[in-house]
């Protein structure tokens, strides 16, 4: 199948997906009447409350978060020439995570209720944006790109030695609300957050498909790339900004969604037979997008009103997957 192929299939897959997921859940959705809808009929109150304040934000969301993470984990496998990189290997994600630790736990501490959900995300992405710029500035001095990946897991390290301190120390409730917080969830994020996040997202993937030779040369290695020309500290530089951003805001809306930024650069490798950023960067998207979807639909099983957490579905995908590559690629490094 050509690549173009590929592609469509992808879009035909996610906007299917994409109204799944908005008509499933606790309270059931007919078809018919959101046909309705789309075709610019009245609607009732609790359609307009369900669909539109809820589930059409939650697959919008499902949807940036799967692009942008798959979008993250294919530049950090790029930059380190690592099939186990991700989007949170240098530490972004603990960073958030401390900043929420300091917020919901230290507000506890201090005798004060648990912060709401805006001041939440506004703690993640302070601490992602501090940790992000830790990052930026060791990568002026740091030559070498294995050194930067080791002081990035030294630093997320360090994150979560202190968010361990911190939980120690805490009470029952507050340590409740940061686990619930670490399981990860698609249904609270504004339309505001969600243009937020997909101007990022977009910017991201237009810089970063105007870059794909550049991309291409740094995925060989640093010295080819430098004998044809390019400037390899910018490469490195755009590439730890982008994934600060994408997987900064995405784990500040979001919670910490594993294995998505993993798996799918591979999945996209293996699909296309092709390590060309050209068409690698819009497969990762769409393929990431479809897999998220296909994850929060799963996450509605329970038929008794919950939801189960969308990083725990996420892993449960993962790992068969992460396990079929290995066991159907004698080498997975190959593919690099």
């Amino acid at each position: 199948m050509s690549r173009w192929g590929i592609l469509i299939i992808l879009s035909i897959t996610m906007l299917i997906l994409a109204v799944l997921d908005i008509l499933s859940g606790s309270v059931n959705v007919p078809f018919i009447e959101f046909k309705h809808w789309l075709s610019g009929g009245e609607t009732s109150d609790v359609f307009n409350f369900i669909v539109i304040q809820s589930r059409i934000p939650k697959a919008l969301t499902a949807i940036l978060c799967g692009a942008a993470l798959s979008l993250a984990g294919l530049l950090m496998q790029t930059l380190f020439r690592n099939p186990l990189a991700g989007p949170y290997l240098l530490g972004i994600s603990s960073g958030a995570g401390l900043g929420v630790a300091l917020l919901i736990m230290g507000a506890g501490f201090m005798g004060f209720a648990v912060a709401s959900g805006s001041a939440i995300n506004v703690a993640a992405i302070i601490g992602a944006l501090v940790m992000m710029l830790i990052l930026l500035a060791v990568s002026f001095k740091i030559k070498d790109v294995m050194t930067l990946l080791i002081f990035g897991v030294m630093t997320g390290s360090i994150a979560t030695a202190i968010i361990g301190l911190i939980e120690f120390f805490t009470s029952d409730f507050q340590l409740k609300s940061f686990i619930i917080w670490t399981l990860g969830s698609l249904s609270s994020v504004s339309y505001f957050e969600l243009f937020i996040l997909n101007v990022s997202l977009v910017l991201s993937a237009f810089y970063a498909l105007y870059n794909y030779k550049g991309l291409n040369a740094v995925l060989v290695s640093e010295d080819f790339a430098k004998m044809l020309g390019i400037k390899v500290l910018y490469v490195r530089l755009s590439i730890v900004l982008i994934t600060g951003v994408l997987a900064g805001l995405t784990t500040a809306f979001c919670g910490p969604i594993g294995f998505i930024g993993i798996i799918i650069p591979h999945l996209s490798r293996l699909i296309l037979k092709s390590n060309d950023h050209l068409v690698l960067i819009p497969t990762c998207i769409l393929l990431g997008a479809n897999v998220l979807l296909l994850g929060d639909i799963l996450s509605h099983i329970p038929t008794d009103g919950t939801s189960l957490p969308i990083n725990s579905i996420t892993s449960i995908l993962g790992i068969p997957i992460i396990l079929w590559i290995l066991f159907g690629k004698k080498n997975i490094s190959q593919s690099f």
